[in-house]
């Protein structure tokens, strides 16, 4: 029997610790961008209501109602780096941008249908997610959200080693890791039939399947946390974990096509 995924509704539930700080980051965007702004979502621990001050990304979706200037793309980051000085709450901002016309298209349904309808709630504007139906997990969902893992992974082994800035590596080293983490996820999301937003749980999940990978795990979450590694040990974990990745997604999608 198939079930649909759970409804991510907190838009009332934030923490009052939080609320405002979150507003006032908005707002930048709002005012920044202007009529370019259609809607804005929150995602993770901050839309459950579950954020831990100093711990907790603050992880935001700007859809766009036409495609943003390069110079427009780049208020973003900026508005998001100086959000990051400004407040003590979240260690990092992230913000991701789509068009409308983008995240309404069929082709994209497996993704940002998935994600708005299910991965994130809207806290400003007309809320997209009314414009899809409630997806059940699928192996279509799983390899919308890896995306090209194997690009990905030597995109950030390239940038590992040649940069030479420690708060630099210390980012690419964070955000390959969570990136590896819920690639490792998708491989069994088919099969568990669980959508989850929280990295814990998503490798408890993972690890359930694939329990020899215990210690690979336990290396990316202490990437995750910041902690500086040598790089030889993270281009190996690039190169050792991440090709096992690819090649066993690979085998799974020629398995169920």
């Amino acid at each position: 029997m198939t079930s649909a995924l759970p409804v991510l509704i907190n838009q009332s539930s934030q923490q009052p610790q939080t609320a405002a700080i979150v507003r006032g980051i908005l707002h930048q965007f709002i005012v920044g961008l202007g009529s370019a702004v259609h809607s804005l979502y929150i995602a993770g621990s901050v839309a459950r209501g579950c954020a831990v001050a100093g711990q907790s990304d603050l992880n935001i979706t700007l859809v766009a109602s036409r495609d943003l200037t390069p110079s427009e793309t780049s208020m973003l980051q900026a508005i998001a780096r100086r959000a990051e000085q400004q407040q003590r709450f979240f260690p990092h901002v992230d913000v991701q941008w789509v068009t409308k016309q983008t995240a309404t298209s069929l082709e994209g349904i497996f993704y940002w249908g998935v994600w708005f309808k299910h991965g994130c709630c809207c806290v400003y504007g007309d809320d997209l997610s009314s414009r899809f139906g409630r997806f059940e997990a699928s192996w279509d969902i799983a390899r919308a959200f890896n995306g090209d893992i194997a690009t990905q992974l030597e995109t950030y082994r390239q940038r590992i080693m040649k940069t030479q800035v420690l708060p630099h590596y210390l980012t690419y080293c964070r955000e390959i890791a969570k990136k590896m983490i819920w690639s490792a996820h998708a491989l069994v999301f088919h099969r568990d039939r669980h959508m989850v937003w929280d990295r814990e749980e998503a490798a408890e999940r993972f690890l359930q399947y694939y329990p020899d990978k215990a210690l690979q795990i336990e290396r990316l979450f202490l990437l995750v946390s910041g902690q500086q590694v040598p790089k030889k040990a993270v281009l190996f974990m690039i190169n050792d974990f991440g090709r096992w990745i690819v090649t066993e997604f690979d085998k799974i999608d020629r398995k169920i096509g």
